[in-house]
Parts: structure tokens; C-alpha cells; sequence
């Protein structure tokens, strides 16, 4: 357990590593995004789990408001893009839902993705089509999480042509009490896979798994995240820092 002493000590190296974690884990190559990736009044869509949802209020589900964002990375980096960009008047809403895997984005995308006719949708999903597998007695496997994937991007290429999308990596944080034996390795084909629809489709593409391993350079792993699933502010704010240098080229 980290003492008082300890984490506020971690804390200020922690913050003051994460310019040179993502150096160090993103591509060198410039961002495909940035500021003429937006018009104005353009809608911004995050999906997924529960790392997305981080506690929203689903009974509101207004965009650029922090209630219906949760506490997560979604929230810091929707900060980022609104105060970066007051002149393009963003429209930023979070519909990830705490336990989805991708069949259950499938189930209710019409409502939470094509209706709302975002101009830019960031996707993280698979944790759960593994972990649930692995916990919870879910039947899934990694063909099923690819296929549905697959289907997933497809059905929104055709209804949104022109809408960039952000394909995020699944991850788990070695030492997180949540992180047993072979989990790393059982979900590695699930990362794989997002990485291999990311190059199908021509998304961009966020590593948040190298990312996290070369966090772990610098504070150890409940600085990030207590389970090594669901990450910290710390962790969160690292996510959302990756996500606006690849998506809009912010320079952390």
C-alpha cells in the first residue's frame, strides 16, 4: 500500500513523466487529426465500457457536461478539445456503459452512435470480452469479439462515411489486483485484433497498452490503476493525454 508520503511523491513524478511516457510509446509520425479535423459545431462521440463510462449519469446524457461524462479519461479529454477549441463550439458526448462488450455497443448503436451522427468517434472496447470470459462466465472468444468488431465498423463506414474514427487499445496494468496468471497473455489476441481492424478500416489507432508498460517505468502500478483495469485520475489523465497528441496533436 502506498503511504501518504509515498504517493504524493509518486504523484509529482508521475505527472511530470507523462510527456515523456508518451514519447516514448506513440509513434513518432505526426497526428492524422488536429485542429482542421474539426468544423464547427461538430459532434464528438465516446464509446465503450466501463473505463469510458467512469460513473456518468445516464439520466441526463447532455453533451459537454461533466455529470453525464463521469470521472474518467472521456472527461479530461472533452476538457482538452473544449477549451483548446472555443471557437469551433464542439458538441462532446460520453455514451461508454460500465460492462458492454461489443455485442452490447451493436445492440444499441443506432441510439448511442448513428443518431447522434458524430463527426469524430472514439471506440475502447474489449477488456470485457475477455475479462467476463475469464470472471464472469461469458462464451465469447476473440473470433467473436473480431467479427463483431468487424461488423460494428463496417455498419458505421456505411451510415458515416465521412467520420474519422479512433480505435483505442485494450489494456490491463501488470499488478493490478485484478491481473492473474495468463492475463496478459490471454488478452494479447484481443489487442491484436483491435490493432488489425484499426489497420482494415484506417482509424487511428491509440496504444494504450505499450503506453501503460512504459508508464510503469515511472510509478508503480496502483499510481495508475488499483485493479489494472479501470485507471486512476493519474491513469485517466495519461489515457486523455495520449488521446488529444494522437486525435488533435496536442503537445503534453
Amino acid at each position: 500500500m502506498l503511504s501518504r508520503r509515498n504517493f504524493i511523491t509518486q504523484s509529482v513524478a508521475g505527472a511530470a513523466a507523462i510527456p515523456m511516457i508518451l514519447s516514448a510509446s506513440l509513434p513518432a509520425a505526426k497526428p492524422k487529426g488536429g485542429k482542421k479535423l474539426f468544423n464547427s459545431g461538430d459532434v464528438v462521440l465516446f464509446q465503450g465500457d466501463s473505463i469510458t463510462d467512469a460513473g456518468r449519469n445516464k439520466s441526463t446524457q447532455r453533451p459537454n457536461d461533466a455529470g453525464s461524462f463521469g470521472n474518467g479519461y472521456a472527461l479530461m479529454a472533452a476538457s482538452g478539445l473544449l477549451s483548446r477549441f472555443p471557437e469551433k463550439q464542439l458538441v462532446i458526448y460520453n455514451r461508454g456503459i460500465s460492462g458492454n462488450k461489443v455485442f452490447q455497443l451493436a445492440e444499441r448503436w443506432e441510439a448511442d452512435c448513428l443518431a447522434l451522427a458524430p463527426k469524430l468517434l472514439s471506440i475502447l472496447i474489449g477488456v470485457n470480452d475477455y475479462w467476463h470470459k475469464r470472471s464472469y462466465g461469458y462464451d465469447g472468444t476473440v473470433a467473436i469479439y473480431e467479427n463483431d468488431y468487424r461488423a460494428l465498423l463496417k455498419r458505421t463506414q456505411n451510415a458515416l462515411p465521412d467520420t474519422p474514427i479512433v480505435i483505442c487499445e485494450p489494456f490491463a496494468i501488470e499488478g493490478g489486483t485484478a491481473i492473474g496468471d495468463k492475463f496478459q497473455e490471454e488478452l494479447e489476441p484481443y489487442r491484436h485484433a483491435a490493432r488489425k481492424l484499426s489497420e482494415e478500416f484506417n482509424t487511428l489507432f491509440i496504444p494504450y497498452h505499450s503506453i501503460f508498460i512504459e508508464a510503469l517505468k515511472h510509478a508503480p502500478a496502483p499510481y495508475w490503476s488499483a485493479d489494472g483495469v479501470h485507471p486512476s485520475m493519474a491513469g485517466a489523465q495519461l489515457m486523455a493525454n495520449a488521446w488529444l497528441k494522437t486525435v488533435a496533436g496536442f503537445n503534453n
